[in-house]
């Protein structure tokens, strides 16, 4: 079986987390600092705080920024839950808008027509690698959440992305660009705001009493997190290179997630298809020995019984994610797409 994904270890990162088993010294400690500092610097960003996942990563940036009851979140209907679990979180309203058909993130216009007096921050998730349009999205005037979970390494105009917003989020999770099995980290050039999401994700010792969490990630995850990141370039050359064979082999077979706009570079977190009937074609991708899946399992807008985003409906619709990661082989490579083209012209 082909898996839909896969992490990618090797001795480096065996090393890295043997070395802080043989420490005895396994919570939030010197190998946690080493990698807040190696992404902030990596990203062009100041200051980062490490956390135990990407969802208390925008759990604890919402706060940071002041967003609670009386407060909007506007985000993409074309996104996964974690978003809507952290601004109901803080108890926020959560606003939906719909995603540009051209690369699935969300779109600025609606954005700025979904802005009201109450609008606490807009959080843009770069989807399946590709950055969204930050100059529009920053033009609105409002505080942005940069969601990089699928994104890291991307850039945008020559700069990475997670360094455009007032914060941006990073996930650690088993699948994701970087791996850690879990974790997540915070990002930002303001001081105060990292100082107060490090103060929030543990509650002991402290001089004073706020709700607090206990959302610290562990030396293990950042060793893991730390080796992955000096790997990246590796991983993003081996995914585009992968693209490279998906694009010759499936053209004129099937409409494709499209390219990079300009001034846009493109890390293909996910590889993403169009199929008229997404569950039928996984169900004979699975018989051929082959995991795919939707790439956003449901829309937003379908939890909430909610109306319209059209964009979002027809992308949803159609969209089906294949095998990319960094240990696909070429062989592998050649069998999807050649599995791709019997399913389709069956």
């Amino acid at each position: 079986m082909i898996t839909h994904s896969k992490i990618v270890l090797d001795e480096e990162e065996i090393t890295g987390v043997a070395d802080v088993l043989h420490s005895g010294l396994l919570v939030q400690g010197e190998v946690v600092s080493s990698l807040e500092k190696k992404l902030a610097s990596f990203i062009g960003v100041r200051h980062a705080g490490a956390v135990s996942s990407g969802t208390a990563a925008l759990h604890l940036s919402l706060i940071s920024l002041g967003i609670g009851h009386v407060s909007e979140v506007i985000i993409p209907s074309y996104v996964c839950t974690a978003l809507l679990n952290a601004i109901h979180y803080v108890r926020a309203t959560p606003v939906l808008v719909d995603i540009e058909p051209d690369t699935y993130n969300i779109s600025a216009e609606q954005v700025e027509k979904a802005v009201s007096k109450k609008t606490g921050a807009v959080i843009v998730p770069h989807m399946f690698g590709l950055p969204a349009d930050m100059d529009a999205i920053l033009s609105l005037g409002i505080p942005v959440i940069e969601d990089c979970a699928q994104s890291v390494g991307a850039k945008f105009r020559g700069r990475h992305v997670g360094s455009f917003g007032t914060m941006s989020i990073f996930s650690l999770y088993a699948t994701k660009m970087l791996c850690g099995g879990e974790g997540g980290l915070i990002l930002s050039d303001d001081s105060d705001l990292i100082a107060l999401a490090r103060d929030l994700r543990d509650y002991d010792e402290k001089e004073t009493y706020t709700p607090r969490y206990n959302y610290k990630l562990t030396d293990i995850q950042a060793a893991l997190g730390e080796s992955q990141l000096k790997r990246l370039p590796s991983f993003i050359r081996k995914r585009r290179e992968i693209v490279g064979l998906y694009n010759a082999g499936l053209e004129g077979v099937v409409p494709r997630i499209p390219a990079a706009p300009e001034g846009r570079e493109h890390v293909f977190y996910r590889y993403v298809i169009l199929i008229d009937d997404p569950t039928g074609f996984i169900d004979k991708m699975q018989e051929k020995g082959i995991m795919c899946r939707r790439p956003v399992f449901k829309p937003l807008h379908r939890y909430l019984d909610l109306s319209g985003y059209e964009v979002t409906e027809e992308v949803w619709s159609k969209a089906v994610s294949i095998p990319i990661y960094p240990s696909l082989t070429e062989q592998e490579a050649h069998r999807i797409v050649d599995a791709i083209r019997t399913v389709i012209w069956v």
